[in-house]
């Protein structure tokens, strides 16, 4: 069960942070350069349908590799070990990922219009360097933590 679990989580990351390395690098870009932000916004609209799912599944499969790895979900964030860390790191990062897409979705893409485009870009590359950062901790599971 924890490698079918595990397979899905980094299939799903694979499409988050994949998702977020496309619209930071190749159609944010264009967008900015356009001064469009409809450009942005017609990726979104479609890669929605597989990276909010995606997200759901890393969520829900993260916890429960934790879980497995940490029994007592109020160890997660003692820092106690490198293991413990790296949990509590990945569900900061993942707090602060939440907390930037709420804020976008609201507030943000709502008065989204021509020459209003930097600050939804800041949340975007911010989103991805965060996602990248997620991969990265996750990587250390490997390696026993990541310190």
């Amino acid at each position: 069960m924890i490698r079918f679990m595990l397979t899905l989580h980094v299939l799903a990351a694979t499409v988050w942070v994949g998702g977020h390395l496309v619209l930071s690098l190749s159609v944010l870009p264009k967008a900015l350069r356009a001064d469009d932000p409809r450009i942005v916004l017609e990726f979104e609209s479609t890669y929605e349908r597989v990276g909010l799912p995606a997200l759901l599944v890393q969520v829900i499969t993260g916890i429960w590799l934790a879980w497995r790895l940490i029994p007592e979900v109020g160890e997660w964030f003692s820092f106690s070990s490198p293991i413990a860390t790296t949990i509590g790191v990945k569900l900061i990062l993942l707090a602060v990922t939440l907390a930037l897409a709420v804020h976008a979705r609201l507030r943000l893409i709502p008065n989204l219009e021509d020459g209003s485009l930097r600050p939804l870009a800041f949340h975007i590359v911010a989103i991805t360097a965060i996602a990248v950062l997620m991969v990265v901790a996750g990587v250390g599971f490997r390696f026993g933590g990541i310190f």
